[in-house]
């Protein structure tokens, strides 16, 4: 059996970033086909919005969806020098961020995008995975999928979203993708019932402790669960033997502060493992084509960037191929111009990843100080706000001279830490059993 399609925009991953690609295009007025290779619900972590994504929801007229979905997230916390923690609430941060989020299951959150989008008009299609396509330009697309029966479909669009995770199809078939050879880490988590909540309004926190290997997440979802894991040097991942859940449990046990959380927690469902390996495409987008989301970079997920980075990709991408359908020569333009804007934001984000669990930057968080609105500057910085905020961006830089004269204090320890990271960084990891915030 053999089918063909005929479309205005193909669209490789019913993820976040491909479903706000698809919705916004498909509201444009184009024809949208979105395949999707797996079924949903499907599991994934990259639980923890951002307050920069609830504009993006009013824009694709999801977000009363979202909130009966999600815990309110009014910040994040971090241990304090004190062995208490620090909240960073949203509300305090510079610009128009807004002043809260959302913490949802990620197997909910992405079968209500994709429905949505299915809603607004778009033929997205579940069990279809594309084997083959080939970007020619504007109006030559060409591309084979199978269904879940086997069958072929063939495809022919005017232009091509490739929003396909960790997969990257084009990133693969170009050979663009560039691992990273700074930052390489590993996860391991799961879901639990009973681990204590924070008390009061922060009871929705995304709660960060760090430990010598790493450094582990709490984020509280509905319906009493919470996703705990840890991010691990990959060293230190493969260092486990025996049971899963038990080396789990004897990270966390590495953390005082995280471990009391954990005394009458119930584990439900598997334990799970994944490299985190970062990366970059070397190129984002060509002719009659765009990478979004995972498909183009993956980064560390510490800040919870990647499920905002992937729908404002696709909320962007929408904008550029719409104006490039109407107007051709525009295409190159709009391609470097959006390419600048989405790389400042990653670099952003990427600076404080590979520091984050350095001496100083422990220093830094667990005892923070507001001259001058630093501190509320990377309080907009972990809302999201990584784009366009000069304000922003000046407290942000701020923040990177007063880190290196921190750490120049102890200028052994900088070198001891960044021998480690160093190191750790060329350490393979294999043996994963599902992604990390996929696109």
């Amino acid at each position: 059996m053999h089918s063909e399609v005929d479309c205005d925009v193909l669209v490789i991953g019913g993820g976040p970033g491909g479903t706000t690609a698809a919705t916004m295009l498909a509201r444009k007025g184009w024809k949208v086909l979105l395949l999707e290779k797996d079924q949903h619900p499907r599991f994934h972590i990259g639980e923890s919005l951002l307050p920069c994504n609830l504009p993006i929801f009013d824009a694709l007229g999801v977000a009363g969806k979202v909130r009966e979905l999600g815990v309110l997230k009014l910040g994040a916390d971090f241990e304090a020098s004190d062995g208490n923690y620090q909240t960073y609430h949203f509300r305090r941060a510079l610009g128009s961020s807004p002043p809260h989020a959302w913490q949802v299951r990620r197997d909910e959150f992405d079968r209500m995008l994709f429905e949505h989008a299915r809603e607004q008009g778009v033929d997205a299609r579940e069990q279809v995975k594309v084997v083959a396509a080939e970007a020619r330009g504007i109006d030559s697309i060409h591309a084979t999928a199978h269904d879940a029966e086997g069958r072929q479909v063939t495809v022919r669009a005017r232009y091509l979203v490739d929003a396909s995770g960790r997969d990257t199809f084009l990133g693969s078939k170009l050979k663009l993708k560039r691992k990273n050879p700074r930052h390489q880490s590993a996860a391991i988590f799961a879901h639990f019932h009973d681990v204590e909540l924070r008390p009061g309004e922060d009871a929705g926190n995304i709660s960060i402790y760090r430990f010598d290997h790493g450094w582990s997440w709490f984020i509280p979802l509905r319906e009493g669960i919470m996703s705990v894991g840890c991010v691990c040097s990959p060293d230190y991942l493969k260092q486990r033997k025996g049971e899963t859940g038990s080396f789990l449990m004897a990270t966390l046990a590495q953390m005082p502060e995280a471990w009391q959380r954990m005394q009458h927690a119930r584990m439900v469902g598997e334990v799970r493992v994944t490299g985190n390996y970062s990366y970059t495409c070397s190129r984002m987008a060509g002719p009659g084509w765009i990478m979004v989301g995972d498909a183009w970079a993956f980064v560390d997920p510490v800040f919870s960037s990647g499920v905002f980075l992937a729908m404002d990709g696709g909320l962007r991408t929408a904008e550029v191929i719409d104006a490039t359908l109407r107007e051709p020569a525009l295409e190159a333009v709009l391609q470097r111009s959006m390419a600048k804007r989405r790389r400042r934001g990653v670099r952003v984000f990427s600076w404080f990843i590979y520091r984050f669990n350095s001496p100083a930057m422990r220093e830094m968080f667990a005892q923070p100080r507001n001259d001058f609105r630093v501190e509320d500057g990377v309080i907009s910085m972990l809302a999201g706000d990584v784009f366009d905020s000069r304000p922003v961006m000046l407290r942000v830089y701020l923040f990177r001279l007063i880190y290196t004269f921190v750490s120049l204090m102890s200028p052994l320890r900088w070198l001891a830490d960044l021998g480690r990271r160093r190191r750790g960084s060329q350490v393979a990891f294999s043996g994963g059993t599902t992604p990390v915030d996929p696109a």
